[in-house]
């Protein structure tokens, strides 16, 4: 079941392993706690204690795998990844009970988006490596979702009504990936750099699309949000 409320869950002092709350805040991680509390979400304990187990699981197999930079501190995987990935899910349609993720990685953003809404994630990962420490975070947190251990042009996962995605390719490749895989009355959630205007212009000779660029505060990626996706010289999606 989806969680109904929606504040911000501060990280406490077992997420981060070092610092409790209050020295969060007053050291600089408030970025995480404000970007979630500005977008008004209400979590359980339970959903923090399971936000808190996904960043030890992440740090421990990181150690191994190139899942996020080695010298990022649990600090800065809050302050990074997880407010980047909890900044999508305002903008998740209501009625949207599964979302595929293309190029998983390390799990950002389906997962925390999974532990605090609910949602099915589909994860297409052709990393096998990093498609087991999906499969394990799924099994560990108890989370609703399937890894798809392929590469995104050939998974054989049913197309849904939301995609999200986040440092995956350039736009005009990352809509191509999107397109097989998003309903026609889907909406595309895509986290995106600073050179989001320069690969707006690249896509539109290939795609048309309605566009919406969200800028979250308290974090440096903005969301390109997507509905109508078409090619540009094709007849309409069936």
């Amino acid at each position: 079941m989806r969680n109904g409320g929606r504040a911000f869950p501060y990280a406490n002092s077992v997420a981060l392993g070092l610092l409790s709350a209050t020295e969060l805040i007053r050291t600089g991680a408030n970025g995480w706690h404000f970007a979630v509390a500005a977008r008004a979400m209400t979590v359980s304990r339970e959903t923090m204690d399971r936000l808190d187990e996904f960043i030890r699981l992440l740090s421990h197999w990181n150690q191994s795998l190139n899942l996020v930079s080695r010298g990022e501190s649990a600090l800065k995987l809050v302050q990074r990844h997880l407010s980047e990935s909890l900044a999508l899910t305002p903008h998740i349609p209501a009625n949207v009970d599964r979302l595929i993720d293309l190029g998983s990685g390390g799990g950002f953003p389906a997962i925390p988006i999974a532990i605090t809404t609910g949602i099915h994630v589909d994860l297409i990962e052709s990393d096998q490596r990093k498609a087991a420490f999906l499969q394990n975070a799924l099994a560990r947190l108890a989370l609703p979702g399937k890894v798809w251990s392929q590469r995104i042009e050939i998974s054989a996962v049913p197309p849904a009504r939301c995609i999200t995605a986040r440092a995956l390719a350039p736009l005009p490749q990352l809509l191509a990936y999107c397109y097989p895989k998003l309903t026609p009355d889907g909406v595309a959630l895509l986290l995106k750099g600073e050179r989001l205007e320069t690969e707006l212009r690249d896509a539109a000779p290939q795609w048309t699309m309605k566009t919406q660029i969200i800028s979250p505060p308290a974090i440096g990626t903005r969301i390109l949000k997507i509905t109508g996706l078409e090619p540009a010289h094709a007849p309409p999606h069936q």
